[in-house]
């Protein structure tokens, strides 16, 4: 049974997160074990959480997104540009900025799921094309938002800013849509064996589609929300956040090749992040470092998953092999 919990990567990055945190605390124990330091933290990740939730979808399906960090600019750009200069009333510009990233999932799962097109060359493609555009709406950046936009964001709930309530709100809404509905089960079985689950009459391109724009939907809610916390719009929003949060869900147990994933890790995962990226600042590592450790440990997360893969595989072609060695009696062992 032991071995079965540490082989699950939710335990094990939940073991290693609260071990960094007590070795954070004995070496820093007049910043990092604080209330204020904590706060400050869940707040800094809540918006890549949301943005992992989708993510860790689509890589379940076996498929991912990199145009999710330009798809948060241009989301919260576009709302900004429509309250600032147009005089569009809130509720209708954020619907319009979430509409966008909508419209952008679906063209990247329709792209992908009916055309054929890689998904890393149509979403690298439009992340660009997506990044030009928050160019165009945000410019050198959108200030002055509506009160009660900002509000969003910026207001309280039990002295936790409501980004981090959002996230929590997200994160358990997946998790039970996930692991109680039968919609979001049939991922596991695309993202396992794509064609067995075509044969099964699951409609596998609509749902890749679906999953692309859920995750983009997450992207453009998580654009307003973190554009109205700082109360302002601006088009470097989300830079290099795809690969932040790709990293987290691998982390948090999702695979490159599909098939295995569960919501609460893209938590977890974001949660290690924002962990790593926090007490770097506090021991006052330079940002160059900080951009090369987050690298090295994006490569450390995948030669993880790619050992697992292969551990998996040779236990897989193990049972077969004694499977299908007779008995004595001339019959199968598994009968």
């Amino acid at each position: 049974m032991l071995n079965q919990i540490l082989r699950d990567r939710v335990y094990t990055l939940t073991l290693t997160t609260l071990l960094l945190c007590l070795v954070s605390a004995a070496v820093f124990p007049a910043t990092f074990p604080t209330f204020e330091n904590f706060r400050q933290l869940l707040l800094n990740l809540s918006i890549d959480a949301i943005v992992a939730v989708g993510m860790m979808l689509l890589l379940i399906a076996g498929v991912f997104d990199l145009s999710v960090g330009s798809v948060v600019a241009f989301a919260g750009g576009l709302s900004a540009h429509l309250m600032v200069y147009y005089d569009v009333p809130v509720p209708v510009a954020m619907l319009m900025g979430l509409g966008s990233a909508v419209l952008i999932g679906w063209i990247n799962g329709y792209l992908i799921a009916y055309q054929g097109i890689n998904p890393l060359i149509q979403t690298l493609a439009m992340m660009g094309i997506v990044r030009g555009g928050a160019l165009m709406v945000a410019g050198a950046g959108i200030q002055n938002l509506p009160y009660w936009y900002n509000a969003i964001g910026q207001s309280k709930l039990l002295g936790v800013q409501m980004p981090v309530w959002y996230m929590g709100l997200v994160v358990a809404a997946f998790t039970f849509l996930v692991n109680r509905t039968v919609f979001f089960r049939r991922y596991y079985y695309i993202g396992g064996n794509e064609q067995a689950a075509e044969l099964s009459g699951i409609r596998v391109r609509r749902m890749k589609l679906y999953a692309f724009m859920l995750s983009a939907t997450l992207a453009g809610v998580a654009g307003l929300l973190l554009t109205s916390r700082l109360g302002a719009a601006l088009s470097t929003l989300g830079r290099g956040m795809e690969l932040r949060v790709i990293t987290a869900v691998i982390l948090g147990g999702a695979s490159l090749t599909g098939g295995v994933g569960k919501i609460p890790g893209a938590l977890l995962g974001a949660l290690f992040m924002g962990l790593v990226a926090n007490i770097m600042v506090i021991a006052r590592v330079s940002g160059y470092w900080q951009e090369i450790i987050l690298g090295l440990i994006l490569i450390i997360a995948v030669w993880i998953d790619l050992a697992l893969q292969r551990r998996s595989a040779g236990r897989q072609g193990l049972a077969r092999k004694f499977s299908n060695k007779p008995s004595p009696e001339g019959v199968g062992v598994d009968q």
